[in-house]
């Protein structure tokens, strides 16, 4: 169907459901959801704001989807109306209430008797037909503190520039899941497939593939359950749709005890896919999240449109302020000062705002010294972390903690047994993990890494062991 079939098809079908014919903001929606435009070009086009084109579409979608028996969305629109146009002509009239033909012919709901049993048995095939979007192991939005930059950058990697795997990096705690799942809010519209799958217990290669294969391939085979097709390839599905697939806690893949992004034994398999993503032609997108992330994809900036890594950063201090005031902290004078010290973390701020719920004014007045609090939650969360490293990295964080301040590559060498060529991969893994900075020529260890790799050196009486794997 040409754009003009389509618009004078929605025209007639939106008419019939409100009264009324397609206004201007309502066109350009589908006009530009036709030319295959995201929400933020509709609305730049069109001079008006994201979110009210994001609304309109909505109701577009929904008076759509109601009048003709499936669930229509801004990524399978085009392809539904094709659908409607092979359809046969006068059950596309019934569908519709009998009140239109594609022709223009009047036909009201008195000529069609049994057009009250066909709608109820449309009504029924909508209920079962199958969501192409499987959230059911997204975490639910809870508070979200504003990372407005963060989205746009995400929106425009997948939206505009069509990156095909994406690493979303950073420290434990630092809400890379958070930002991940208001992204797929805004977002999964935009797509024919949308999946979220948490990698929490490990799953195979050949595990991790059927399980997309299925969500895939489902929808084809319920349309067409008498052909009993057999599955394609994966990749065969990721070039034939538009595809959103997101890997949470992607770290479980790596093996403890090693530098960042080695795989497990068995799990190997896992970076042909991800170099097959990368490098294979398709319309799909692959979102990594994880405190570790494949070797493959480095955090340095290239050439290569196709695969990018967005670290993941402390809030700014205006959102931080915001956490802070919901634990009663947010008033006290030197804030700014707490933010900067646990680095916009919003764990950390949380935890050290739940302790000064429980203990008072003593938590303030100790806060306002520069004392860095390690609550039992936070120091768990580190604990975590600390324990999947290499014994040299661990080492180089130990001796980190005892200088204070940043310490150059020259000391590191001098005051350690790991080889140079070595200590610079350690190093790199380290940065990788997002455990390390590095300003100038110096390395510098955050704050409250510091702290409590003193609190739990070898040497101390109290320390849990760096031994842990």
């Amino acid at each position: 169907m040409n754009l003009k079939e389509v618009l004078n098809l929605a025209d007639k079908i939106v008419f019939t459901k409100t009264g009324q014919h397609l206004d201007d903001l309502q066109e350009a929606v589908l006009r530009g959801t036709f030319e295959r435009e995201t929400y933020k070009q509709i609305a730049k086009d069109f001079d008006c704001s994201e979110s009210r084109a994001r609304e309109v579409g909505s109701e577009l979608w929904q008076i759509l989807s109601e009048e003709l028996g499936e669930d229509v969305s801004k990524s399978n629109f085009r392809s539904a109306m094709q659908r409607w146009q092979n359809s046969n002509i006068l059950n596309f009239a019934q569908n519709v209430s009998g009140s239109f033909n594609i022709c223009g012919d009047s036909k009201h709901s008195s000529d069609t008797p049994n057009s009250h049993a066909h709608n109820e048995e449309t009504a029924n095939s909508k209920q079962t037909k199958t969501s192409h979007q499987d959230l059911s192991e997204m975490p639910e939005l809870g508070v979200f503190y504003d990372r407005t930059p963060q989205l746009e950058t995400l929106k425009t990697l997948i939206l505009e520039q069509r990156c095909r795997l994406i690493a979303l990096t950073g420290i434990s705690g630092i809400g890379k899941t958070t930002l991940a799942a208001q992204l797929v809010q805004q977002i999964k519209d935009e797509f024919e497939y949308v999946i979220w799958c948490n990698f929490e217990t490990s799953p195979t290669l050949a595990e991790f593939q059927d399980k997309l294969i299925q969500f895939f391939s489902q929808p084809e085979q319920l349309d067409s359950p008498a052909t009993n097709q057999k599955p394609l390839p994966l990749i065969k599905y990721l070039q034939k749709y538009s595809c959103l697939v997101v890997l949470d806690d992607i770290h479980n893949l790596f093996s403890s005890g090693e530098l960042a992004g080695k795989y497990k034994p068995g799990y190997e398999e896992y970076r042909y896919l991800f170099k097959n993503i990368e490098t294979l032609s398709h319309q799909s997108c692959f979102l990594l999240i994880g405190w570790e992330q494949p070797r493959e994809v480095t955090q340095v900036k290239n050439q290569n449109p196709t695969i990018c890594t967005l670290q993941l950063t402390g809030l700014d201090i205006e959102p931080a302020r915001e956490l802070l005031r919901n634990y009663g902290l947010g008033e006290i004078e030197n804030y700014s000062a707490i933010i900067h010290r646990y680095q916009g973390n919003p764990f950390w701020l949380k935890s050290v705002g739940n302790q000064f719920q429980e203990l008072g004014e003593c938590v303030i007045e100790l806060l306002q010294d520069d004392t860095i609090l390690l609550p039992e939650d936070l120091q768990d969360s580190l604990q975590q972390t600390i324990s999947r490293l290499s014994d040299w990295e661990k080492e180089v964080l130990s001796l980190m903690a005892r200088e204070g301040d940043g310490i150059k590559l020259v000391k590191l060498i001098e005051n350690t047994k790991i080889p140079p060529s070595d200590l610079v991969n350690v190093l790199q893994s380290l940065w990788r993990r997002c455990l390390i900075e590095q300003q100038g020529s110096c390395y510098i260890l955050p704050n409250v890494l510091r702290e409590y790799m003193k609190f739990r050196s070898p040497t101390s009486s109290r320390s849990r062991g760096f031994t842990d794997s």
